[in-house]
């Protein structure tokens, strides 16, 4: 069972993950998508993943292992939040092949945004 600190760390990154991606999609999202749906995908698409990168990923890596945890988590999140916004709102859609492409790239952008700001604040000695 995590620690409450650690708990605790996670909620307030949850928070700022959630700042962050929410306004990447909100801005960037195809235009097919309400403004209702981009907010929610903000919310609850890191809801959806943000346990198993926080909870499930560190015990399989060791200390030393930070980068191959890292490559796997940051590949895991956008892959899984690529596949859980396919299947809850483009699918029903009718195809739009460079509109889906570029929600694609934009849950990846809106990952790598908030990796790159924890990264940030992990190296400027504000966070964790």
């Amino acid at each position: 069972m995590p620690e409450p600190e650690y708990l605790q760390l996670m909620l307030v990154g949850y928070l700022i993950t959630i700042a962050v991606e929410t306004t990447v999609l909100v801005v960037v999202l195809s235009r097919r998508h309400t403004l209702r749906v981009r907010v929610f995908a903000g919310v609850w698409l890191t809801a959806c993943t943000y346990p198993v990168v926080w909870l499930v990923l560190p015990p399989l890596f060791t200390a030393d292992q930070r980068w191959l945890y890292l490559l796997v988590a940051e590949t895991f999140a956008p892959f899984a939040e690529c596949a859980i916004f396919w299947l809850a709102f483009i699918r029903p859609l009718a195809p739009e092949r460079r509109a889906t492409l570029l929600d694609f790239a934009t849950i990846t952008l809106a990952n790598l945004c908030s990796f790159g700001l924890g990264e940030v604040l992990a190296a400027t000695g504000l966070w964790g």
